[in-house]
C-alpha cells in the first residue's frame, strides 16, 4: 500500500519542484512524505543561494563528513554548532546539481584552509555520485579528486567560465560526451581554445549560451558548433556574432541577442539577411531593428514570443512603425509581445491586435519614452485601444519601468469598457530608486477591490522585480498591522 501511495505522491510533489515553500511545508505531515519531498529539495539546494542560507547549508554539508574530519573543523571553528550531529539523511546523494561555484565561494567565506576544502569537496567528488547539471567555476583544478571521472561522466548541463582550468577542461573533453546545454560566460578577454574541443566531442547539443565577451577565440568556437547545426535550437549570445554560424541552424527554436554595450555602435552584420524557419522565440536587446525587421520578414511565420527592448535615441518612430507593422504582416501566431509602445503608432498598433487573434500577453516599456518626451503617458489613448481591439485571447497586460501612474478616472474608464469580457490582469513595473507618494493608494486599492467583485479585474499589481510581491498587498499588510 505505501509503495502505491508513494506513486501516486510522488509525481505530485514533482510538479511543485520550483515552489521550495510549498514542498518544504509538507516534510511535517508524515513519514512518507517526507522521504518523497527530501530528494526533490536537495536535487538543486544551491538555488538562490543568499549568506544566510550558505552558512545553514554549509552546517548541513559539514555534519556529512566523518568524526574525525568534523573533530579537526571543531579545532578551528566555532560558529558550526549544528554540524556534529548524524543527517538524517544522506542529503547530498540526492544532489543532482553540483554548483562548485556555490561550493567554492562557501569555502572561500568561511573556511580558508585546503585541507578542509578537500574534504568538502570528496563529499561531493567521488565515484559514486550521479549529476545531471554542473557548474563549474574560475581556474580550479579537480583532476586529482579520486572518481572525478565518473562523477562528471553524465552530465548534460554544463555552466563553466571561459577561462576554465586547463586540467579541469581536460577531464571535461574526455569524460562528458553527453553535454546537451552549455553556458560559457567570461570576464576575462578570451575563451579557452579548448572550449571548441569540448563542444564537438558531444553527440547532441541542443543549447549554447555565451555570456559576456570572448574575442580571438570566438570564431574557433562558433566554428565548432557547425558539427551541431542540425541539433542546436536554443542560441544566445552577449556580444555579435564572429561568423555566420546562425545560417546553419536550421531547426533553432529559440534566438537571444543581447548587446552587452549597448553604448557602443556594434554593426551585428552576421546577422544581416539572416532566416530562420523554426523560430518561435526571438529575443533582442539593443540590436539594429533593420536586422531584427528583417528576421521577423523572412521567419516570422512560427513566431510567437518577441521580446525587443532598444536605447531610445537609436529607433525612430518610423522604426518602431515599421517594427509593428513586420509582426503584424507575419506573424500571425503571435502570444506574447514586449516592446516599446509610442503614441504615435496608434494605427498600426491597432492592427497588429487585429490581425494577431493569438495574442495572451502584451508587455509595454514605458520608461526611455517617457523619458525623452518629457511629457506623461497618454494613458487615456492606450486604454481606449485596449478595450476596443484586443482580441478575446489577451487580457493580462505588464507596463514596465514607468514613474507615471494612470489617474483613477482614467482606469475607471478603462475597466467600464472592459465589462463584460475576460478579467483583466494589469502589472506596473516600478523603478527601485524612484519615490512613490502612497497617498492615492486607499483610493486605488477601492476602485481596484470594486472592479474585482463585478468581475471586470483579476490582478492589479504594483511591483519592483518579482510580480508576486505587490506593493499594494504590502502597503495594506502594513496599514493593518
Amino acid at each position: 500500500m505505501s509503495i502505491l501511495y508513494k506513486d501516486i505522491l510522488y509525481p505530485i510533489f514533482e510538479e511543485l519542484h520550483h515552489d521550495k515553500k510549498s514542498l518544504a511545508s509538507c516534510l511535517r505531515v508524515n513519514k512518507i512524505w517526507c522521504e518523497i519531498v527530501i530528494p526533490i529539495l536537495w536535487r538543486n539546494p544551491w538555488e538562490r543561494s543568499t549568506l544566510w542560507k550558505k552558512e545553514i547549508l554549509l552546517n548541513v554539508i559539514i555534519s556529512h563528513l566523518s568524526d574525525e574530519a568534523r573533530n579537526n573543523f571543531d579545532q578551528h571553528f566555532n560558529f558550526f554548532k549544528n554540524s556534529y550531529k548524524r543527517p538524517l539523511f544522506n542529503y547530498i546523494s540526492f544532489c543532482r546539481h553540483l554548483n562548485l561555484e556555490v561550493i567554492e565561494n562557501m569555502m572561500n567565506i568561511y573556511i580558508q584552509y585546503e585541507e578542509f576544502r578537500n574534504d568538502v569537496l570528496k563529499l561531493f567528488i567521488n565515484k559514486n555520485a550521479d549529476y545531471t547539471h554542473l557548474y563549474m567555476p574560475n581556474n580550479h583544478d579537480y583532476h586529482l579528486i579520486p572518481g572525478v571521472e565518473q562523477c562528471f561522466s553524465e552530465i548534460e548541463f554544463l555552466k563553466c567560465n571561459g577561462k576554465v582550468n586547463d586540467n579541469t577542461l581536460s577531464i571535461l573533453t574526455k569524460t562528458c560526451k553527453s553535454i546537451k546545454e552549455l553556458k560559457i560566460y567570461s570576464y576575462e578577454n578570451d575563451y579557452n581554445y579548448q572550449i571548441a574541443k569540448l563542444i564537438e566531442n558531444q553527440k547532441e547539443l541542443f543549447s549554447i549560451s555565451f555570456l559576456n565577451n570572448g574575442r580571438s577565440s570566438r570564431k574557433i568556437i562558433e566554428n565548432s558548433l557547425i558539427k551541431h547545426a542540425d541539433t542546436i535550437q536554443y542560441f544566445s549570445t552577449w556580444e555579435q556574432p564572429k561568423t555566420k554560424v546562425l545560417t546553419s541552424f536550421v531547426n533553432l527554436k529559440i534566438l537571444k541577442l543581447i548587446n552587452a554595450s549597448p553604448f557602443v555602435k556594434l554593426e551585428w552584420d552576421n546577422i544581416k539577411d539572416l532566416t530562420l524557419p523554426s523560430l518561435h522565440t526571438l529575443i533582442a536587446c539593443d540590436i539594429p531593428i533593420n536586422y531584427l525587421i528583417n528576421l521577423i520578414e523572412s521567419s516570422g511565420r512560427n513566431l510567437i514570443k518577441i521580446y525587443y527592448h532598444h536605447n531610445h535615441d537609436a529607433v525612430t518612430v518610423i522604426d518602431d512603425k515599421k517594427f509593428i507593422q513586420a509582426i503584424y504582416q507575419n506573424c500571425p501566431d503571435l502570444m506574447y509581445l514586449e516592446f516599446l509602445y509610442k503614441n504615435k503608432n496608434n494605427i498600426d498598433f491597432e492592427k497588429l491586435l487585429i490581425n494577431c487573434q493569438h495574442l495572451k500577453r502584451l508587455d509595454f516599456c514605458i520608461y526611455f519614452y517617457y523619458n525623452v518626451d518629457h511629457k506623461r503617458y497618454s494613458w487615456d489613448n492606450l486604454f481606449n485601444i485596449l478595450a476596443k481591439s484586443s482580441p478575446p485571447s489577451l487580457f493580462e497586460f505588464a507596463f514596465k519601468y514607468t514613474n507615471d501612474n494612470p489617474k483613477l478616472e482614467s482606469l475607471r474608464l478603462f475597466f467600464d469598457n472592459w465589462e463584460g469580457r475576460h478579467p483583466i490582469s494589469l502589472k506596473f513595473k516600478k523603478e527601485r530608486y524612484h519615490h512613490y507618494d502612497e497617498s492615492g493608494y486607499d483610493e486605488l486599492i477601492d476602485l481596484i477591490e470594486r472592479y474585482k467583485k463585478k468581475g471586470v479585474v483579476k490582478k492589479f499589481i504594483y511591483y519592483y522585480d518579482d510580480e508576486d510581491s505587490d506593493l499594494l498587498e504590502i502597503y495594506k499588510a502594513k496599514k493593518n498591522h
